[in-house]
């Protein structure tokens, strides 16, 4: 990978660990993730529109993309609300990608090979190592943990398909329009106003300059390579969790992070 593809991914992968950071540690976590997603929207609008391009076919993906995202951002609400970042991120953000692989055996009939499932399997390890054995992360919030992965492998799926009817930013734009509007009405004026701070604003601005990185990246070098590299964000979000939130991580969860981070990569390279 070029020098400059490595830099924008690696700061693409601190910025989608940062925006995560700071919505996880916001007074108010569903209204600081809606004005998030607001901002983002607003801000990145006449980006879209400059480089506008979305075929009708796009509309469905589109359509169904924006509900998995509605819902995604509803059970990361959730979720930290209950469990510490360090273990939500690197559990959904690992668990994502395996989904997508048993998907795309069981549903679209793709061989798997005998080293996909080693990398599966040390994928399941670094998860145990985060999780710990009987600490924090049972019952609900590994319930939210699988569905909130389970939505990620679903839109990750849909996008696959859908951005080739359009181009990937006014594609994201019009997704996440949707959520966004939805959390707005529910949250309403008043908390969106007592939640509009540099810090949630800056969590919406980290959120789409990630994918604008991405998208730069990936003129510069391989899909698989820029998606391998993007997976530092697991470690990068459990260092930021130790700092930023002073959150308890131990060596156990920060290996078992390397070891989710590594596995995924392998997954994005195979």
């Amino acid at each position: 990978m070029p020098s400059g593809a490595l830099l924008l991914v690696l700061t693409a992968a601190t910025l989608h660990a940062l925006w995560n950071v700071l919505v996880a540690g916001a007074p108010d976590i569903e209204a600081a993730t809606a004005v998030a997603l607001a901002v983002g929207v607003v801000v990145f609008a006449p980006v879209a529109a400059a480089t506008w391009r979305v075929d009708g076919d796009a509309i469905p993906y589109i359509a169904v993309s924006a509900v998995l995202e509605a819902v995604y951002f509803g059970l990361l609400v959730a979720a930290y609300r209950r469990a510490d970042l360090s273990l939500v991120y690197p559990l959904t953000r690992g668990l994502a990608p395996v989904f997508v692989l048993l998907a795309s055996v069981v549903l679209l009939g793709i061989a798997t090979s005998a080293g996909e499932v080693v990398v599966v399997a040390v994928v399941a390890v670094g998860i145990v190592l985060v999780r710990g054995v009987g600490g924090r992360g049972d019952g609900w919030t590994l319930g939210l943990i699988v569905a909130i992965a389970a939505t990620i492998a679903g839109y990750t799926l849909v996008d696959r398909y859908g951005v080739r009817h359009a181009s990937p930013l006014p594609y994201l734009e019009l997704v996440l329009a949707v959520p966004a509007a939805i959390y707005a009405v529910r949250i309403g004026r008043r908390r969106l106003r007592a939640a509009l701070t540099p810090r949630s604003a800056s969590a919406g601005l980290a959120s789409f300059g990630a994918y604008v990185l991405v998208l730069l990246a990936l003129r510069l070098a391989s899909a698989a390579s820029v998606a391998a590299v993007r997976e530092s964000s697991i470690v990068i979000a459990v260092g930021l969790a130790a700092i930023l939130l002073r959150e308890p991580v131990g060596k156990r969860r920060f290996v078992g992070a390397a070891m989710v981070a590594i596995g995924v990569a392998v997954i994005a390279l195979a």
